[in-house]
């Protein structure tokens, strides 16, 4: 009778899984990779950039300089006329003594510009100046 009564006691629910812990750990992960991530500083304007096989990751650098097409100036995306270009420079200089500074000119825009805007940040005392272009 005893082996009978047991048979019948055994009988319960199904074992449930706990999805509190994996639930945790899954934000724990995203929480990780949206802290670690690194977001580069582009110059806020779209910019066709030329090819060159000693091209350089702009996430090292501190600050962009975008040239579009039409020969329009800009400083994280904020449009600069070439007049003000020097006293930017200098400020970013003073704020940022060992600051690179990257131009990156659309490959259809007019090579003078470009030339400019060099020449405003190199007489503003910037010498770690790089040309941006895209790896193939």
């Amino acid at each position: 009778m005893k082996g009978l009564q047991l048979g019948m006691m055994k009988k319960s629910a199904p074992p449930d899984i706990n999805m509190g812990p994996m639930i945790d750990m899954t934000f724990l992960l995203l929480i990780f990779f949206i802290v670690t991530t690194s977001f580069v500083k582009e110059s806020g304007v779209e910019v066709k950039r030329p090819i060159a096989s000693t091209a350089v990751d702009q996430e090292k650098t501190n600050m962009v300089v975008g040239v579009t097409q039409e020969g329009y100036i800009y400083i994280e995306g904020q449009l600069v006329d070439i007049r003000s270009l020097r006293s930017r420079m200098e400020r970013f200089q003073r704020e940022n003594p060992l600051g690179n500074v990257v131009i990156s000119a659309d490959k259809s825009s007019t090579f003078g510009t470009s030339i400019e805007v060099l020449d405003k940040v190199r007489e503003a005392g910037i010498s770690n100046v790089v040309v941006a272009a895209s790896k193939e």
